[in-house]
């Protein structure tokens, strides 16, 4: 936390000196300033700038540096900033992007705009950009690169060096050197520390082994995730379904999908549809719109708790002391169910639970529900007793109706943790995202039935003494 707080403090006087430099008209200092910082870092002062001054410091940037700094500015600055830069400027630009960053950006934009930024690239860089862009809009064919080097496996590891000397300047890493044959099938991937570490004479083929993972072009987003988690490499090459390289993935865009995947999950945990694009850019009517669905499907699960109430109105009226108990009991039985919701859902997203350990975690969340419900139970009671022997409040019956709200509370939380547990499950049976079964709408479930399972022992434990 203090690192980061460190981090934005340096961006905010960064911006700050950059703007009262615009301010003077003192361009030679801001280049000044510009010079020798790290393209993340004048991407954050460059955001912190008020929006008119962005492009002027934009344009005061080397045209390296803008390229690199150009990356790392969020969609929104970057949409800005192209409708303010002159044509030779953007064009000069998206040519110097990195073919994966490059690719989401154009993928952000209108379909019309990118159609006319894409005949602003040079032939080569159009023929990628397009190939990257034919590819489905959350596959792996969307993240990957093809700056990248390959050997021959004949090749001296002399020779070898000598290549990666000559056309490794501006590839997206140099960390992993992919060795394929004539045709372009991946045959190996090597770490550059093994060609350091090697007899200059010796070739490539004796360093291979053929254990490698490749990613797969047409395979989803999440499973590079899983991949680059399970092994511990910075670029996993990505090849079609006839083991051609294509190109690679870098850690860095996996992490960006862990950020868009997660903030999918919660946004969806937290009772609604996941926005498409970031909180300050929707519009307020795809706000009401991916937020309405599931607050008025909610909104009708919990008219039931009216209809429930309305069932043992005569047990109410007989016992207006059980309503005093009503946010205990729904509350408790929400709260067991969101957690155990919330569990297997992370459970489910790190690989750690299939479908086949449904019983597991049944079993598991029996004996857990079991256990929170007598913890919280025996809380209920104690708090009746404790009323009872201080102020007399709840009458001869009290240790029938502490009776009843302790019994109460361990079926209900019992009850909401099997179905926070299990709904993941048939979820993910039919297809669905298990994200869905966010924790609102497993809450609100428990509400409805925990109000059954409360007044359903009240009847049967007090009958003849207060009912």
């Amino acid at each position: 936390m203090q690192a980061s707080e460190t981090a934005l403090s340096a961006a905010g006087d960064l911006a700050a000196a950059i703007a009262r430099a615009l301010e003077e008209r003192d361009f030679a200092q801001v280049r000044a300033l510009a010079a020798h910082r790290l393209p993340a870092d004048l991407a954050d002062a460059i955001q912190e700038l008020p929006a008119e001054q962005r492009a002027v410091a934009f344009r005061l940037l080397p045209r390296e540096l803008a390229a690199d700094t150009f990356e790392y500015l969020t969609s929104e600055v970057q949409e800005e900033l192209l409708r303010s830069l002159g044509r030779e400027e953007v064009a000069a630009i998206l040519n110097e992007m990195s073919p994966d960053d490059r690719t989401a950006l154009l993928e952000e934009l209108p379909a019309s705009v990118t159609r006319q930024l894409l005949q602003l690239l040079s032939s080569p860089e159009r023929r990628i950009a397009q190939q990257l862009l034919g590819y489905p809009e959350d596959s792996i064919g969307r993240l990957m690169t093809p700056d990248y080097l390959a050997v021959r496996p004949e090749w001296t590891v002399q020779q070898a060096l000598e290549y990666i000397r000559e056309h490794g300047h501006d590839r997206e890493t140099l960390n992993v050197i992919y060795v394929v044959d004539e045709k372009g099938k991946l045959l190996d991937d090597l770490r550059i520390r093994q060609l350091l570490l090697a007899r200059p004479e010796a070739t490539i083929w004796d360093l291979c082994d053929g254990s490698f993972v490749a990613l797969r072009a047409m395979d989803d987003q999440e499973q590079a995730v899983k991949i680059f988690a399970e092994y511990d490499r910075v670029a996993f090459p990505v090849v079609d379904s006839q083991g051609m390289l294509l190109g690679i993935v870098t850690v860095d865009d996996v992490l960006d999908v862990v950020e868009e995947e997660t903030t999918e999950d919660i946004q969806k945990i937290g009772g609604m549809a996941a926005l498409e694009e970031p909180y300050l850019r929707a519009s307020l009517r795809e706000m009401v719109r991916k937020r309405a669905g599931w607050l008025v499907v909610l909104f009708f699960g919990q008219m039931l708790t009216a209809n429930v109430m309305g069932y043992f109105q005569n047990e109410i009226a007989s016992a207006m002391v059980l309503v005093l108990f009503l946010p205990l009991i729904i509350s408790s039985g929400g709260n067991s169910g969101s957690q155990a919701a919330t569990l297997v859902i992370r459970a489910m997203a790190l690989g750690e639970v299939t479908l086949a350990h449904w019983w597991a975690v049944m079993r598991r969340e029996i004996l857990s529900g079991l256990a929170l419900g007598g913890i919280v139970g025996s809380i209920g009671f104690a708090r009746i007793a404790v009323g009872e022997w201080t102020t007399g409040a709840y009458g001869p019956a009290w240790l029938w109706i502490g009776f009843t709200v302790g019994c109460a509370l361990v079926g209900v939380v019992l009850w909401g943790t099997l179905v926070g547990s299990m709904l993941p499950f048939i979820l993910r049976s039919i297809g669905l995202d298990p994200a869905t079964s966010s924790t609102p709408f497993v809450a609100t479930f428990v509400d409805v039935t925990g109000l059954l399972i409360y007044f359903s022992i009240a009847a049967v434990v007090l009958r003849g003494i207060l009912v």
